[in-house]
């Protein structure tokens, strides 16, 4: 078992102190859906917006770019309430049923079998509604009466659920996804909206370097700057944002650590991200002005691994 994310988070102590009285207030007895995250998103104001909000009753749409940590933050949240997380993918053919729940048969009968939003609503999770805008409106419309002050939902055939009181509903959403597309005015106002910023080089280094301890600092510095010209190469529009993965940038360093050759982890977490080999080349260029071809695991890690392959 982690230590308590409560024990990392760099917040006011009021609010950790509000969090850890929540926590009391509605006790979880299934702790399977409690997420144990392995990173923390790296930003107070950020969190401290998030928190103050959740403590205030109110449900949150996380907006940002590619590579903000919107997941990162939404799973942390989670994890900070010690609240049960139902993730929710959206995508072009989820319906209001998905959501709900819908009939089913069971023992010959036809029974209702709940959604992801029945279970949270009921059970008093965390719902994380995965790129919201990827959805057709009339299946979030469904969400009206859950998101705003009737905190209910009422189920054809079934009643009425009113939501348990630690129920809360935090979405996601990128600009500019192929398949996006604008949110209902009516659903956007019943969240409160925080803008995601741009990952600085300051937090990502930090990132590299507690999830991989034994990485070197300057090499923690190297991969960050990489990573930030991939960046600026995206916002100019010199390459798609398919090479702008901070994902796959910390699976590259996992492989690194393995053993891996750095250009072929590096392929393998970025480069190949991207189909048209005229921006590969692009992509290993950026990648090559920083980081040598010519660099192995042992000039990126200091442990007892790299010393042995010298």
């Amino acid at each position: 078992m982690k230590n308590d994310i409560i024990e990392q988070l760099e917040i006011r102590a009021e609010l950790k102190n509000e969090i850890l009285e929540f926590r009391k207030q509605y006790p979880v007895k299934e702790q399977d859906r409690i997420p144990n995250p392995d990173l923390i998103y790296d930003g107070k104001d950020i969190w401290e917006q998030a928190v103050t909000a959740l403590l205030c009753g109110k449900n949150v749409l996380l907006v940002g770019q590619k590579a903000t940590g919107k997941n990162l933050l939404a799973e942390n949240l989670a994890a900070a309430f010690a609240r049960p997380r139902w993730d929710i993918s959206f995508h072009v053919n989820m319906d209001a049923a998905s959501l709900i729940g819908t009939d089913t048969f069971c023992d010959g009968a036809v029974a209702f079998r709940p959604g992801p939003v029945y279970a949270a609503a009921k059970q008093g999770g965390f719902a994380v509604l995965d790129e919201i805008n990827m959805a057709k409106s009339e299946a979030v419309a469904v969400l009206h009466a859950v998101l705003d002050f009737r905190r209910s939902m009422d189920i054809p055939g079934y009643g009425k659920l009113a939501l348990h009181p630690a129920t809360r509903l935090i979405a996601t959403m990128n600009y500019g996804y192929s398949g996006t597309r604008e949110l209902n005015e009516a659903l956007v106002s019943r969240f409160v909206v925080i803008e995601m910023p741009l990952i600085s080089g300051e937090s990502l280094a930090r990132l590299l370097q507690k999830q991989y301890p034994s990485i070197k600092k300057d090499a923690a510095e190297e991969l960050t700057a990489v990573f930030l010209d991939l960046r600026k190469k995206c916002e100019h529009g010199e390459l798609s944002s398919k090479a702008l993965d901070l994902r796959g940038l910390l699976d590259a360093v996992a492989l690194m650590e393995k053993g891996m050759h750095v250009d072929t982890a590096l392929d393998m977490g970025i480069t190949n991200k991207s189909f048209d080999p005229y921006e590969q080349a692009l992509i290993r260029d950026t990648i090559h002005a920083r980081m040598s071809r010519k660099l192995r695991r042992e000039d990126l890690f200091c442990d007892e691994l790299s010393e042995l392959s010298v």
